[in-house]
């Protein structure tokens, strides 16, 4: 196994002056042909280290796989639509390419399709063929090399040469890596550790990481706070004197989308607030409506069909001027309890008892929940991390499907078949019916054993996928059944994941469609 990253010189690729966008496409590569997280970090340390002042920002946003303008209304269809032949050789730098997705957002009106297509040819015909391929991928959301923000907020530090938790606060603060990434490896650590929390900026949110029971949660944390999973929407609400703002888990914001839940915030007695939370819609019962329903309304002002977006909060962050993410659990939940009124509250018990958390999880669960979240009483508030301080516990669903198709993987997938197309027999016909794809649980053993063994089943290609026979089952983990236009059935697997192939099914024994609309419909 690679164990670390070669690190050319300044001059390997692109010479003295600009970054050469062949550079970061180079050290892309290079990242997302090692497993080792060590490596992964010296090798994005490495690039970030040679980067000018006015680059880093770029460079972090590139290999990150999410340039720093966000998403620019490039569709994949379209995207892949552009025809242009690769430069014979590389000569784009990372600041004209900046400067030439910032202008995608900016053509609108008449004419605006032609326009935008006819930018995306010229910046792609300067491009060398793998420059293509990157920036296809980057445009789509499609780079998946493994340089994600942990790993960078870790080569950050590395390439400053300051604590990696000095970095993850500040990044936790400022909400965007790229800007933090600036002025540490400029400055160092002092700008740094002055940022505090500003109300109406958002802050990156703590994340959870998956337990497989109650009982494994519990015995990881301890003491602990067993809070209800809603099944809605994370959100976390601003307040700075009279003006109230909303931002999803990605820091997006939808305020105007929300009354509701700003109405809620604007009758807190605070003058400043910053709380993290879930919203989600209820029917008649007071029960939550299903996920896609919730979701729908981030889409939409919520008032559409009478159903209100409510807010319930689980943390808070900040309150009146002062920061409260480094007190324990137990003082900032006292503080929430003083600010926020039972209703707008997630349930919650605070125990060190299996018994008192599994009645917890039963009690969710019967309330049409996902699950509980099991807390270490005594952690700070941490950003972007799935440490084991928060642990989440949900139901999971396994059935045994048929793969209709793969896709070629890439980076450091490439030369396997990795996206799986999974379908589930239809009883009534006796055909397959697909219900969504996915690449997550696959070891390398896997990918070269299925690999080989799905070649044999080929059918046909278009582009990277392989269609096959549909003789070959493997067993599926997921989190439950949302409604899709995509598919046929109308319906697909939320959070897939592979865990086995089943030699010993035939598709004749796979899991039915009508097996799966039982489970949409709360009857499995």
């Amino acid at each position: 196994m690679q164990t670390d990253i070669p690190r050319p010189g300044r001059g390997a690729v692109g010479g003295e002056g600009p970054m050469k966008l062949a550079e970061v496409v180079a050290a892309s590569r290079r990242i997302a042909s090692t497993r080792s997280r060590r490596a992964k970090v010296a090798g994005l340390s490495e690039i970030l280290s040679r980067a000018a002042p006015d680059e880093i920002e770029v460079v972090v946003g590139f290999l990150t796989g999410a340039p720093r303008q966000g998403r620019v209304g490039v569709g994949a269809a379209s995207l892949w639509s552009v025809e242009a032949p690769p430069a014979a050789a590389p000569a784009l730098d990372v600041l004209e390419v900046d400067r030439a997705i910032g202008r995608i957002p900016g053509i609108t009106g008449r004419g605006s399709r032609a326009r935008r297509h006819d930018l995306l040819c010229d910046l792609l015909g300067r491009a060398a063929a793998e420059e293509q391929e990157f920036l296809r991928r980057l445009l789509t959301g499609g780079l998946r090399q493994g340089a994600l923000e942990g790993l960078m907020m870790d080569a950050v530090a590395a390439a400053a040469g300051i604590d990696a938790a000095v970095v993850r606060r500040a990044a936790m603060l400022g909400g965007d890596l790229g800007s933090i990434a600036r002025p540490a490896l400029t400055a160092g650590e002092a700008p740094l550790r002055e940022m505090r929390i500003r109300p109406l900026r958002p802050v990156r949110p703590m994340l959870a990481a998956a337990s497989g029971s109650v009982e494994e949660a519990m015995e990881s944390a301890g003491r602990a706070s067993v809070e209800w999973k809603l099944d809605g929407a994370r959100i976390q609400v601003h307040r700075a004197g009279g003006e109230t703002a909303v931002f999803t888990r990605s820091l997006n914001e939808v305020t105007a989308r929300m009354p509701s839940v700003t109405a809620a915030a604007a009758r807190l007695p605070v003058s400043s607030v910053v709380l993290d939370g879930e919203a989600l819609t209820q029917d008649e019962d007071g029960l939550p409506r299903r996920f896609e329903q919730t979701m729908s309304r981030f889409g939409s002002h919520e008032a559409s069909d009478g159903a209100p977006l409510l807010p319930f909060f689980f943390d808070i962050l900040h309150l009146d001027g002062e920061d409260l993410i480094d007190l324990p659990l137990s003082e900032r939940i006292e503080v929430l309890e003083r600010v926020v009124p039972g209703g707008r509250r997630v349930p919650r018990v605070v125990t060190d008892q299996v018994r008192e958390a599994a009645e917890a999880f039963a009690e969710a669960r019967r309330n049409r929940h996902e699950g509980i979240v099991v807390k270490d009483i005594d952690s700070p508030y941490e950003a972007g991390r799935r440490g084991s301080a928060w642990l989440k516990v949900k139901p999971a669903h396994h059935l045994d499907l048929v793969v209709l198709a793969a896709e070629w993987g890439h980076g450091r997938r490439t030369g396997w078949l990795s996206n799986l197309h999974l379908g589930a027999r239809d009883a009534d016909s006796g055909g397959f019916v697909m219900v969504g794809k996915t690449f997550k649980g696959l070891t390398d053993e896997m990918l070269e054993w299925q690999t080989g063994r799905f070649l044999d089943l080929e059918e046909s290609r278009r582009r990277h996928t392989v269609f096959l026979r549909p003789e070959a089952v493997v067993e599926v983990a997921f989190d439950g059944v949302l409604p899709s236009p995509v598919y046929r059935g109308g319906v697909a697997l939320r959070f897939a994941r592979v865990k086995r192939h089943r030699t010993d099914k035939t598709p004749e024994k796979a899991d039915t469609i009508q097996r799966i609309y039982e489970i949409f419909e709360g009857r499995a």
